[in-house]
């Protein structure tokens, strides 16, 4: 799975001042918005189960902020277009080989 990913990595900072590393599998559009797939950085291992969370880019005060989606509707309807785009990728990398 990892050669279907770039090596685009984000650093966020909880509101605790924690920082965690986030390596962004993808980003999709959704009614307006950019959505981003992330996974921790640290995921290597190929047979460990991936543990994908969707953010939310978010325009305050002139700066990107990424926050977490909650609305359930919302999440589902991200997580399918997620879901396609990997598909997509996947499709793309088994021609290419």
């Amino acid at each position: 799975m990892s050669e279907l990913f770039g090596d685009d990595f984000i650093t966020i900072t909880d509101e605790d001042g924690v920082e965690y590393e986030l390596e962004v599998l993808c980003s999709v559009e959704y009614k307006g918005s950019t959505y981003l797939g992330v996974c921790p950085a640290d995921t290597e291992q190929e047979d460990a189960e991936l543990e994908v969370s969707v953010l939310k880019v978010s325009i305050e005060d002139g700066e990107e902020i990424l926050e977490a989606v909650t609305d359930e509707d919302e999440l589902a309807a991200v997580y399918e277009l997620l879901l396609d785009d990997y598909e997509e990728k996947e499709e793309e990398a088994e021609e290419a080989e």
